[in-house]
C-alpha cells in the first residue's frame, strides 16, 4: 500500500513511526536481519524502508531485501533509490523490479558519492538531483502511478554545505512539484532547530507529511562518526552530556534512548509532524524502549537477573543465590508464558537475540549480526575529501607514505587513508610496536593490545557495563609485500605453537591462513553481572574477506594519490 494513503487513513492516538533498515555487509548478517525485522515488526511500524548503498554498491542486497519485506512478510516497504551511477537503463530495472514485487513506495535521493570519490559527478546527465528522479518516475508511463515517491529534507543543511537554508527550501519545493508524496529528514539532535526549519517549510507553502529523522544514539563512536558525516549540530549540552559518559556503553545508550524520547515528545507537542522514521542501525533494543517510554507500545517483561542455585545449609539463603525448587518452578513459568512461535525456532539464542550485538566494540564485530557494517543513514559517506588529502601532503615514494603512517601515529595528522578519526588511546598502549612494524613498511591499520580482567570502567579499553570485566587478544591489520607474508607463514608454523592465527589477502581475491575455513576466534569478550558472556569483537574468515574488499577499494585511492603525484610537474601548484 502506499505510504501516503496509510497516512492519510492513520487513525491512533499517537504519532506513527517507520523503521529503517541497511543491508549487511555478510550472507550470515542478512539472514539473521531477516528474524530481527520480523521482531520488530510486531512493533506494528506503518512502514519500514532499505536504504541503498552510496554508487548502487548493494543495489543487488537492497532489492532482495525490499523484496523479502514486501512480497514475503507483507511489510509496507520503502525503498530508497538514489542517481548515483545509475544510468536510465539502471533506473527502470530497479524500479521494475520493485514494481513487480509489490513495493509501492520509493525514496527519490541524489546520493552520496561512490567510495574513493570526493565530488558526487552524474554518470547520466538526466539524473544529477533527486529532483530529476522524481520528475522522471512521474513522468513515465510503466511507473508514474505505480510509486508513492518521498525525498529527503535537511534541517540543517545538506552535509556538502552547498546551498543556504533558503536555497535549500527552495530546493525542497522543486521536489515537492515534482511530485514527491512525503519527506523524510536526515538525522538531527537539536530540536529547537528543527522546529524553527519546519515552520519554515510550511510557510514555503510545502504541506506534505515530513517524518523526522531520529537516530537514539547506540554507541559514542558511531554517534560521533554519524553526525560528522551528516553535518549535524549537536547542542552543547547534549554534547556535554555525551563527553561525561562517553566510556560507558551502557550509560551511553540509555542517555541516547531518553533523549529521543524527550526530542519526539516535544516535536510531536509542538508542530502538526504525524509520525516519525527511526534509524534503526539495524539494532532492535532502543528502538523498542523508546517506543515503551513513549507509552506507543505495550511494555517487556522486566529481565530477572542470573541467580546461582545452590542448595541451602541452613534457612538463610545467601543474597544473589535461588534454590533448586525456586529456579525450576521460575523456569517452568518462564517457559510457559514464551510465544510457540519462538519456541519453534530452537535457535539457542531465544533470550539474547534481540540485544546479543548491542556492544559492537571495535571495528570488526561480529560478521554474524544484523548490525555488521553498520552505515549512515541513505547510504555511505566514507568519500576521502580535500581537507583530509590536504593532511597527507603529496608522497612521491613508498617511504613518502610511510611516513605519513608514522605521522598518524604519532597524532601529527588525525588521519590517513584507512583511518578517519585520531588514533585511539588504546592503540598508544602498543605505540612502540607499531611503529616499529611501520618503520619496516608493513603499514598498520588496524591494532589492539592483550587486555586481561581489566574493569569494564576503565576510560581506555572498558566498555559495557560498569559491573564486569573485559578481556581482548592481541591483534594487527598491516599491509605487507607477499613476500612478507610467506615469511611470516614460516615463522608462525615455527614457532607460533598453535597460538598464532593469521588471514592474508591480496587484490585478486585470494585468501590464505591457518585457521579453518569455519573457524571463528573471538579477540574482545566481556563478563558481566547477571548476564551472559558477550563477545563483541569476533575474527573470522567472512569478516575478514568483508573489510578486505573495503580496504583494498581504499588501497587504490592510496596509490592513485601517489600516482598523481608523480605525475605532478614541480612548477603547479596543489
Amino acid at each position: 500500500m502506499k505510504l501516503i494513503d496509510k497516512i492519510s487513513t492513520y487513525n491512533s492516538s499517537h504519532p506513527f513511526y517507520t523503521f529503517e533498515f541497511f543491508p549487511p555487509r555478510t550472507d550470515q548478517g542478512f539472514g539473521n536481519l531477516l528474524p530481527r525485522i520480523v521482531r520488530m515488526a510486531n512493533l506494528n511500524p506503518l512502514a519500514i524502508s532499505v536504504t541503498w548503498g552510496a554508487g548502487g554498491n548493494t543495489k543487488d542486497t537492497s532489492l532482495n531485501l525490499a523484496e523479502l519485506t514486501q512480497s514475503e512478510y507483507r511489510l509496507d516497504t520503502i525503498l530508497h533509490l538514489t542517481c548515483t551511477n545509475m544510468e536510465k537503463g539502471m533506473v527502470d530495472e530497479a524500479l521494475r523490479a520493485a514494481k513487480e514485487s509489490g513495493i509501492h513506495n520509493i525514496l527519490a535521493l541524489r546520493g552520496d558519492p561512490p567510495r574513493g570519490e570526493e565530488e558526487w559527478l552524474p554518470v547520466d546527465i538526466k539524473f544529477q538531483h533527486a529532483t530529476d528522479l522524481v520528475r522522471y518516475i512521474r513522468s513515465h508511463p510503466e511507473f508514474s502511478s505505480s510509486f508513492c515517491i518521498g525525498v529527503a529534507a535537511y534541517p540543517e543543511g545538506h552535509p556538502d554545505h552547498l546551498a543556504d537554508e533558503e536555497t535549500e527550501l527552495n530546493l525542497l519545493k522543486e521536489k515537492v512539484d515534482a511530485g514527491a508524496d512525503f519527506i523524510i529528514t536526515q538525522l538531527f539532535y537539536d530540536e529547537d532547530r528543527f522546529i524553527s526549519w519546519f515552520k519554515k517549510v510550511r510557510e514555503k507553502g510545502i504541506n506534505q507529511p515530513v517524518l523526522p529523522g531520529i537516530m537514539p544514539i547506540q554507541t559514542y563512536q558511531s554517534f560521533a562518526r554519524l553526525t560528522k558525516l551528516t553535518g549535524s549540530k549537536v547542542p552543547v549540552q547534549v554534547m556535554s552530556d555525551i563527553d561525561a559518559i562517553k566510556h560507558n556503553d551502557q550509560l551511553v545508550k540509555d542517555y541516547g534512548v531518553e533523549l529521543a524520547v524527550r526530542m519526539i515528545r516535544r516535536i510531536t507537542t509542538e508542530t502538526d509532524i504525524p509520525g516519525v522514521h527511526f534509524c534503526t542501525l539495524n539494532l532492535e533494543k532502543s528502538v523498542q524502549r523508546v517506543l515503551e517510554s513513549l507509552r506507543w507500545i505495550g511494555y517487556s517483561p522486566q529481565v530477572v537477573p542470573n541467580k546461582l542455585i545452590e542448595e541451602p545449609t541452613s534457612e538463610y539463603v545467601l543474597p544473589g543465590t535461588i534454590t533448586p525448587v525456586s529456579a525450576a518452578s521460575v523456569a517452568a513459568l518462564g517457559l510457559i508464558n514464551i510465544p510457540a512461535s519462538e519456541t519453534e525456532a530452537g535457535s539457542g539464542e531465544l533470550n539474547k537475540a534481540d540485544s546479543w550485538d548491542d556492544f559492537p566494540n571495535g571495528r570488526w564485530g561480529d560478521s554474524k549480526s544484523p548490525a555488521y557494517g553498520v552505515q549512515g543513514p541513505w547510504g555511505n559517506n566514507d568519500a576521502v575529501n580535500q581537507g583530509t588529502i590536504s593532511q597527507w601532503g603529496n608522497p612521491k615514494s613508498l617511504e613518502d607514505l610511510t611516513t605519513i603512517f608514522l605521522q598518524y601515529l604519532h597524532s601529527e595528522i588525525n588521519t590517513t587513508p584507512f583511518s578517519s578519526d585520531p588514533i585511539q588511546n588504546e592503540s598508544r598502549l602498543i605505540l612502540p610496536h607499531l611503529q616499529r612494524l611501520t618503520e619496516h613498511g608493513w603499514w598498520t591499520v588496524g591494532s589492539q593490545p592483550a587486555v586481561d580482567g581489566v574493569q569494564s570502567s576503565d576510560p581506555v579499553v572498558g566498555w559495557g557495563p560498569r559491573t564486569g570485566y573485559v578481556f581482548q587478544k592481541s591483534f594487527v591489520e598491516f599491509f605487507c609485500t607477499e613476500e612478507d607474508v610467506r615469511m611470516i607463514e614460516k615463522k608462525v608454523a615455527e614457532k607460533g605453537d598453535g597460538w598464532v592465527h593469521y588471514y592474508a589477502a591480496n587484490s585478486k581475491g585470494e585468501c590464505r591462513s591457518n585457521v579453518p575455513d569455519d573457524g571463528r576466534n573471538a579477540v574482545t569478550w566481556g563478563v558481566f553481572s547477571g548476564q551472559e558472556l558477550i563477545q563483541t569483537t569476533i575474527i573470522e574468515r567472512q569478516s575478514f574477506l568483508a573489510w578486505k574488499v573495503c580496504f583494498l577499494r581504499l588501497e587504490n585511492i592510496l596509490f592513485l594519490l601517489l600516482r598523481s603525484s608523480r605525475r605532478r610537474k614541480p612548477s603547479q601548484s596543489g
